[in-house]
């Protein structure tokens, strides 16, 4: 039974809803804050980090710095992004804001039951392995278009530092042998156990890892440019690959040369005194984000604390509620009507505000609301899970030109498929594998021919009159938008610095019924949080968020994930 003072204040206002708890003093693990001047950039691997500062540092912009970035991750993180993939990018610059929808296609042969046999889902390991799982790739294309509106340096200087890591070898880390002994047993037979798995063994840390076919795609595309990746005997190797036993793929050299980046706008929104943008449909990340934020943003926080149960208690009662219309409404805008300005629309949000009980956890699964502008036909919900294959990139540089950029092959290694010495994507399963319901209702994410799949990525940039004060992003499928929502409440709710926020340990509610908690989680929340009826679960939750924060004098201040080996650097 609710208290009466909790059965008062629920028929306040829900932005009139407070309380107070105790503090507790946990500390949280965390890598060092970097600070500098000029430039920053904050990425997944040390080797990327520091080519992208010497990019900066000699005379290149956050787009060059960006680009070379990139590649050596391609080089030393091959398990999570590459140019067998694509992404997302925020850019903040002269003109103001853009967005970059580099999200992989569907190939014109693609059909709606491309997932489906005998009138069944493919297993989800099944559908990855097979030729079907792979999406045009569009990193290539992403990375012209921005050094095309913003690079400095000349196209073919940005390649060097992967070719040479690439050519010569670098030396495996602990975290990249780590991450292969635990997908050893998936890559055997194909065609990455070639590479990673020589003699049949995963690569151990400290050896000298050399990928000379990916060199030489490199140093192609540093000479003629995106054509030689889009066509070309590049192009026609890349389709082989995809159109192999078992279960062949559609792509065809028609559909790389057609490939295409988006510019498409921002989605936007009110959180405190900040205006919080990110990515818009094909990502559920600024919607999914923003509506976490904009209804925590319906209770006071001013007498909580990170450490403490209620704050996660309201995280997790609010995730549960926008994950209900991620999985019903999101897709491709360009093929089903998304509903972005309803989602976030506030009315909207006080009145799924109205479903959260400060004092007792909802049961069972939330259903979707009823956003304005929704199409008049309902899609059934698509609750399909991406799994983490991605990377976050956060970079600005004396200019003040700011990049968020998300990419991913999507599951770790991808299809396990390789062209020219890189991966392949798996992110066409992140369609859902029904077409409709077991009552025939079609699901919003089905495959379509040139459709993009439904993501998770969530680049974000925020601002405080009109100037960017923020970037944050992070690998780790279908929970990112939780963890980018995260790291927000931290800073700017609580004035947490991004190293602090990088290593707050995660709660994520993705509408499953039970709320889930990283191991080592502090007692306090736990016991907490099922003292107000949670179910707990307890699971890795493999982050890697790099953020960027700026001070009103200019100071950058840098943190990076502690759960992976990403690094800030600038100067």
């Amino acid at each position: 039974m609710i208290p009466l003072l909790a059965a008062l204040l629920l028929m306040t206002p829900a932005f009139a809803r407070t309380w107070a708890e105790p503090k507790d003093t946990t500390n949280l693990a965390e890598k060092p804050l970097i600070t500098a001047r000029e430039h920053m950039i904050v990425a997944a691997n040390p080797l990327a980090a520091k080519a992208g500062d010497r990019i900066m540092a000699g005379g290149g912009s956050a787009a060059d710095a960006v680009i070379a970035a990139l590649l050596v991750l391609n080089v030393v993180e091959p398990q999570s992004s590459g140019i067998g993939g694509g992404g997302f990018a925020l850019v903040h610059g002269p003109n103001g804001l853009t967005t970059w929808d580099a999200r992989e296609t569907a190939p014109a042969g693609s059909t709606s039951g491309m997932f489906m046999e005998n009138g069944e889902p493919l297993p989800f390991r099944a559908a990855v392995a097979s030729g079907r799982s792979i999406g045009v790739p569009g990193l290539v294309r992403l990375m012209e278009a921005l050094h095309a509106r913003h690079g400095k340096l000349p196209w073919a200087d940005l390649f060097q530092p992967a070719i040479l890591l690439a050519r010569d070898g670098f030396e495996v880390s602990p975290h990249l042998a780590n991450v292969l002994a635990r997908y050893a047993a998936r890559l055997n037979g194909t065609d990455a156990a070639a590479v990673f798995l020589p003699g049949g063994e995963p690569v151990a840390a400290g050896a000298i890892l050399k990928q000379p076919r990916l060199a030489e795609t490199f140093a192609n595309i540093a000479t003629h440019g995106g054509h030689a990746f889009y066509t070309g005997p590049l192009a026609e190797r890349i389709v082989v690959a995809t159109r192999r036993s078992p279960r062949p793929g559609a792509l065809s050299l028609h559909d790389l040369a057609a490939y295409r980046v988006i510019e498409r706008p921002a989605v936007c929104h009110r959180y405190r005194r900040y205006r919080v943008c990110g990515m818009g449909p094909p990502s559920s990340g600024a919607t999914t984000t923003g509506q976490i934020l904009m209804l925590l943003d319906r209770f006071k926080l001013d007498d909580l604390t990170l450490d403490g149960p209620r704050l996660w208690h309201l995280f997790a009662s609010a995730s549960r509620l926008a994950y209900a219309d991620r999985a019903r409404y999101l897709a491709d805008g360009d093929f089903v009507t998304v509903p972005v300005e309803g989602l976030l629309d506030p009315a909207y949000m006080d009145s799924r505000a109205e479903l959260i009980n400060p004092f007792e956890a909802a049961k069972g699964e939330a259903a979707a609301g009823d956003p304005p502008g929704r199409a008049g036909d309902l899609f059934a919900p698509d609750v399909r899970e991406d799994l983490p294959g991605t990377t976050h990139l956060s970079v600005i540089d004396k200019d003040g030109l700011a990049i968020s950029l998300t990419a991913s092959i999507e599951t770790a290694f991808g299809s396990g498929r390789m062209a020219g010495g890189f991966l392949l994507n798996n992110q066409l399963t992140d369609f859902s594998f029904r077409p409709t319901d077991a009552k025939g209702v079609p699901i919003a994410n089905a495959p379509a021919p040139g459709k993009r799949p439904r993501s998770s990525m969530a680049p974000t940039i925020v601002y405080l009159d009109g100037k960017p004060i923020a970037l944050t992003g992070s690998p780790g499928g279908g929970r990112i938008p939780e963890y980018v929502a995260q790291s927000l409440v931290a800073m700017l709710a609580f004035e947490a610095n991004p190293a602090t926020a990088a290593a707050l340990p995660h709660v994520s509610q993705r509408n499953r019924g039970t709320v889930a908690l990283e191991p080592g989680m502090p007692v306090c929340i736990v016991e907490g949080l099922e003292a107000l009826g949670h179910k707990i679960e307890e699971a890795e939750m493999t982050s890697g968020l790099h953020i960027i924060r700026i001070l009103p004098d200019g100071t950058l201040l840098g943190g990076a994930d502690p759960r992976r080996e990403g690094v800030a650097v600038g100067r």
